[in-house]
């Protein structure tokens, strides 16, 4: 009597299983079949079923699209014309004031199946937007993850943006990729048809021929951006490249124009290639290394108590120093909090700081000089602490 076989073996190109005895073979990479061996030989699936443009490699050109990395803060606020940044590399925008308020998983609804989080946003009034008004999420690429798009060239490549939007409304909605200028952009559509619902949303884009991009350089290579009410001049014919500043298209829903409207959007990806597959979900760490590439955050409320070490070097200052955990897109730019919550400890004491003075000059560290009011012993190491809940430094080498 013939006996049942069901086995598998891991290798460097996937996980190779075999059912029962009929002797069939199916390799797989990342869940899905890739070719199948059986009695006839080999054979491959169905174009449909894998995007061979993106069988390797950095396939989501979207960092944080799950939106887990959270080093920024996450509660509420009221825009104020500044692209502020609720989670890692994503930002809300608002060219007017108090008109709606953006959290993690706002309204703790369930995320989509393999989820954990989203990015929220809830009209805080009902407000007719004007012509050159702007609300909108978006995220800027840096021109090195795009460059072999080849834009603007007769090569330019077609790629497929997808993710998981949820409204409390229904109908169309916008959104545009822009260029580098922000002057030339591919308006896009899409719709909500069922209120407080995830829908999962695809949207093939031709790569254009035209307009200006840049090469493989450390500047903005591409935007992608989701309406959140866009006026007439901001907003362009869905569907095409075209000249103009463009952030949604024609027609779509304005969310700030009702009241208590809620948006919710998780598992953003631009991949190369004309269909979406399986969102990329990368390792939190490798997640998290791409997003401190533009942004690194040291706080007591994130780490549990950072500190940085360094020497007095004289009896009132010390240098002290941190090696960033990757190397910035740039020299960044740098916020403290209120230097006199941070504590300065000395082998014998505990210095009460007056002052902090950043040298931000380099994108691997940064060199914190440190003034306190009470005498220390010079030449003596030093430890910067971040004991007080509210201590926070924040590097920024963003777009």
């Amino acid at each position: 009597m013939a006996s049942s076989i069901n086995a598998s073996t891991s290798g460097p190109g996937g996980v190779i299983t075999t059912a029962d005895n009929s002797g069939i073979l199916n390799l797989q990479s990342g869940g899905t079949t890739v070719a199948t061996v059986g009695p006839s030989g080999l054979s491959t699936p169905a174009a449909s079923t894998i995007n061979t443009a993106n069988t390797f490699g950095f396939k989501n050109r979207i960092i944080n699209g799950a939106m887990n990395v959270q080093q920024y803060g996450t509660g509420s606020f009221s825009n104020v014309g500044s692209n502020t940044y609720v989670v890692d590399r994503f930002y809300m925008y608002g060219n007017v004031s108090s008109k709606f308020t953006s959290q993690v998983n706002a309204g703790s609804v369930t995320p989509p199946v393999g989820f954990s989080n989203y990015l929220g946003f809830t009209s805080s009034s009902a407000y007719s937007v004007a012509s050159g008004d702007i609300f909108y999420a978006a995220q800027k690429i840096e021109a090195f993850n795009v460059a072999d798009l080849g834009w603007g060239t007769a090569n330019a490549k077609t790629v497929t943006l997808s993710f998981w939007a949820y409204s409390s409304l229904t109908g169309t909605f916008g959104g545009s990729l822009l260029g580098p200028s922000f002057s030339y952009a591919y308006p896009f559509s899409y719709s909500i048809p069922v209120a407080n619902t995830w829908t999962q949303i695809s949207i093939t884009i031709a790569g254009p021929t035209g307009g200006t991009w840049n090469g493989a350089t450390n500047s903005v290579g591409l935007l992608v951006g989701f309406g959140l009410g866009v006026g007439t001049s901001g907003s362009g014919t869905a569907g095409s490249w075209q000249s103009g500043s463009y952030y949604s298209s024609t027609g779509a829903t304005s969310l700030v124009g009702t009241n208590g409207a809620t948006w919710y959007v998780t598992g953003v990806q631009l991949e190369l290639g004309s269909q979406a597959t399986s969102f990329d979900f990368r390792s939190i760490g490798t997640e998290l290394g791409l997003c401190q590439r533009y942004a690194i955050v040291y706080s007591n409320a994130l780490d549990g108590n950072d500190r940085w070490f360094g020497y007095a070097y004289t009896t009132t200052s010390s240098l002290n120093s941190t090696q960033f955990p990757v190397t910035m897109r740039s020299a960044p730019t740098a916020t403290i909090s209120t230097a006199t919550t941070f504590t300065l400890y000395t082998q014998l004491s505990a210095g009460t700081i007056s002052s902090m003075n950043l040298d931000t000059s380099s994108t691997k560290n940064a060199n914190m000089n440190t003034v306190v009011s009470s005498a220390i012993a010079s030449g003596q190491g030093t430890i910067l602490a971040f004991n007080d809940s509210g201590n926070k430094i924040t590097f920024s080498a963003e777009l």
